[in-house]
């Protein structure tokens, strides 16, 4: 942290920015509850529900607006430099990706209306589990993004990002079952289109938690490894 920053001392600086970082952690709190509902949505079949999760993703958005607000008035009071130019940049960064999530997560939601209050022949459970599958897989991959950034640990974001590769498989394997599912019958093309739908919502949420974890390398380590493979990333943390 600066010593001083036009007259003023360290700590009101430093409060202002555990402020911001706890901020991040709320959205990102609230970003994860809203995944796990609306996974859940559909396993109850529970339009009602998932309406419910789209009106409340307007929580997550005023977050977001109150973190831009935060940080459009800590750069002009404060004139950040060096390394806490950085960390502003990737609670920026970081709270742009998670309102995104939410945007994703959004679509899960539709995605429960549409089956259960709009179509007369909702899929089976089976043609729906890659969705719940992968809802796990990133779920816990934006939890452990969140904790590399609360903890600042390279080690866990590497690990997202090495997750992130296992997740575009797994994301392949889901739509060659759909496909099979397709050639044996016919009529569920319709419900294969939406579930894809979901499942390309999930593969993008994982995505926005790779890019967090690469905003935690760039904070501890001031490179930018958005665009870097797998393997240089790793040639700069070990």
């Amino acid at each position: 942290m600066n010593k001083m920053t036009e007259g003023h001392t360290v700590k009101r600086f430093d409060e202002e920015m555990i402020f911001l970082h706890r901020l991040v952690l709320e959205i990102g709190g609230l970003a994860q509850d809203q995944l796990k509902r609306a996974t859940q949505t559909l396993n109850d079949k529970d339009p009602s529900a998932a309406r419910e999760v789209i009106s409340r993703d307007q929580e997550l958005n005023a977050l977001d607006v109150q973190a831009d607000e935060e940080l459009i008035n800590l750069i002009i009071k404060r004139q950040p430099m060096a390394r806490d130019l950085r960390e502003i940049i990737t609670i920026s960064k970081a709270v742009s990706d998670l309102e995104r999530v939410g945007d994703e997560v959004r679509k899960i939601a539709q995605l429960t209306i549409h089956v259960y209050d709009t179509d007369s022949n909702p899929p089976n459970r089976q043609i729906l589990r890659d969705i719940n599958t992968m809802a796990l897989f990133v779920g816990e991959m934006l939890e452990m993004s969140l904790t590399a950034f609360d903890e600042l640990d390279a080690a866990r974001a590497l690990e997202v990002i090495r997750l992130d590769s296992e997740l575009e498989e797994e994301y392949r394997s889901a739509l060659r079952r759909l496909t099979t599912f397709v050639m044996e019958d016919s009529r569920t093309i319709g419900h294969m289109v939406d579930v894809v739908l979901g499942l390309r919502a999930l593969e993008r949420i994982g995505g926005h938690a790779k890019n967090i974890a690469g905003y935690v390398i760039f904070l501890i380590t001031g490179s930018d490894v958005r665009h870097e493979s797998l393997e240089r990333i790793e040639a700069q943390i070990i």
